[in-house]
């Protein structure tokens, strides 16, 4: 950025922060400071870094149509942010932008156990809906791996999902209602009039539906109603090992084929096991060549009967081992083994790219070789840890950036998703598309697909300001960022990827 550009970047950054402190007083937060900036850079996906011009933390969120509005009047980009646990690069803010850190903004603001419905703010993490409802017996579904510290609000951006989003659906499913500062700077309720008596089947156009999973580019939340489920009455959850991966894939096809929808079927390879086994100790068998996580639950009488058709059916495809949770201590060890899968891979490699694609569910046989194949040609290892019921694969590519692998894990990760798509499946299931898988779209949808999705967006947003730079190839994006003249990769030499 030469010496003019920074100087009217910074001269609108101040005109912002001037017009925020008139409007909202010392109580909004405000990080100047690089060294306080540097911490939101990036979210999860650590391999896109830039460092925001401003960090703002509203203290209430009628903070946050001001800040919207404020950016809008002199032109400055802007991003909400959560937890920043997203893995596609979702949240990453722009040099010249700022970043609205709701994590204050995490009160749960009201629960109705009668109609079944909380009213959350976005900053609410996902675990601590649950643990607000649990003494009315009821429980919000959706439970990605990092539920613990995500928050609703990047839940509703990303449209996630979860282990048991088998049998209960993604967030799409459970969100009635969403408070929502457009990026006009008007505040809307999405969904319902009343966010605080949401009614299940609003009228008109769903635009609830186009705002959960737009990956924050239509506006900013700022309470969110969400449905709330009874517990179930029995829960029953079984570990099978099998010898090969083919057998654990056969075998999910089985259970779904014969009619039986489990809460959750989750499988790991032998790579992914011994991770989560050193870390964890969750009793996993480190020489099983892939293992499944099968969760029922449902009427006592009705899961018992469908736990045995499922145990035989793991019998008939070579499991060589089935373990069964004999109280809730042991089903709790299991699962933590499965939600710090991302986590134990540290104990593998300094770091590590995580992808997000769907195949069909009879296709994840073919689709584990395939993953096989692409590893062995790139020589980088990659872990198989993923959501086996809804083919949602979550490979992920091991590698050294001090040895200079990081190129060949990108190209091996990008390939990875081609795989997906070339299968009849999607380059994402619930860690959206952000800045990590832009350039594949055109991959999966074609030019009057992403024309269509564009105006979409920008009858939101015809600034462009909110989160820009996600979802969307751009020349900046997929093309003369990296710099330099075209090199094609081994992967490409080998047939085994393409570039588009």
């Amino acid at each position: 950025m030469d010496a003019q550009a920074a100087a009217d970047r910074r001269r609108k950054l101040d005109a912002v922060l001037a017009d925020l402190r008139r409007e909202c007083g010392p109580s909004l937060r405000v990080l100047a400071v690089a060294a306080e900036r540097r911490a939101y850079e990036t979210d999860a996906l650590t391999s896109h870094r830039v460092l925001p011009g401003l960090v703002l933390l509203p203290a209430d969120r009628s903070q946050v149509a001001p800040i919207v509005r404020a950016c809008l009047r002199h032109g400055v980009p802007y991003v909400a942010r959560g937890a920043g646990t997203g893995l596609s690069g979702g949240a990453l803010p722009t040099e010249s932008g700022v970043v609205i850190a709701l994590a204050k903004l995490n009160r749960i603001l009201d629960v109705d156990p009668d109609r079944m419905v909380a009213v959350v703010e976005p900053g609410a993490t996902n675990l601590s809906i649950s643990a607000a409802v649990a003494g009315y017996g009821l429980y919000y579904a959706p439970d990605p791996s990092s539920q613990v510290v995500c928050t609703i609000g990047g839940n509703v951006a990303e449209n996630s999902g979860g282990a048991h989003c088998l049998k209960y659906g993604f967030t799409s499913h459970h969100v009635l209602a969403v408070e929502t500062v457009l990026p006009d700077g008007s505040t809307v309720v999405l969904g319902s009039d009343d966010i605080e008596a949401p009614c299940y089947d609003a009228p008109g156009y769903d635009l609830r539906g186009v705002f959960v999973g737009a990956e924050g580019t239509c506006g900013v939340a700022t309470r969110i109603a969400v449905r709330l489920l009874r517990k179930p009455e029995v829960v029953r959850t079984l570990v099978a090992d099998f010898p090969d991966v083919p057998s654990a894939c056969e075998t999910v096809s089985a259970v779904i084929a014969a009619g039986i929808v489990p809460a959750a079927i989750e499988m790991m390879d032998n790579l992914a096991i011994r991770a989560c086994e050193d870390a964890v100790h969750a009793g996993y068998d480190r020489e099983a060549a892939a293992s499944l996580i099968i969760e029922l639950d449902g009427p006592g009488e009705e899961c018992a009967e469908l736990f045995e058709q499922v145990s035989a059916l793991c019998s008939e495809h070579a499991c060589t081992r089935l373990r069964i949770a004999a109280d809730d201590a042991e089903r709790a060890a299991i699962w933590a083994g499965r939600k710090a899968a991302f986590a134990a891979m540290g104990r593998l490699s300094p770091e590590f790219l995580l992808q997000d694609g769907v195949v069909p569910r009879t296709r994840l046989a073919e689709a584990l070789a395939g993953i096989a194949d692409l590893s062995s040609a790139a020589g980088l290892r990659v872990a198989n840890v993923f959501h086996a019921g809804d083919g949602n694969l979550h490979p992920l590519v091991l590698y050294r950036e001090s040895d200079g692998e990081g190129p060949a894990a990108e190209a091996l990760a990008a390939a990875i998703a081609e795989l997906c798509v070339a299968l009849g499946g999607s380059l994402s299931g619930e860690h959206g598309i952000g800045v990590d898988k832009a350039c594949s779209m055109p991959k999966m949808f074609s030019p009057a697909d992403l024309t269509a999705m564009d105006r979409l967006r920008a009858a939101f947003d015809p600034s462009g300001l909110c989160n820009p730079n996600k979802v969307f190839p751009t020349p900046a994006l997929c093309g003369e960022a990296r710099g330099g003249a075209y090199q094609p990769h081994p992967l490409e030499e080998t047939g085994k990827i393409q570039r588009w």
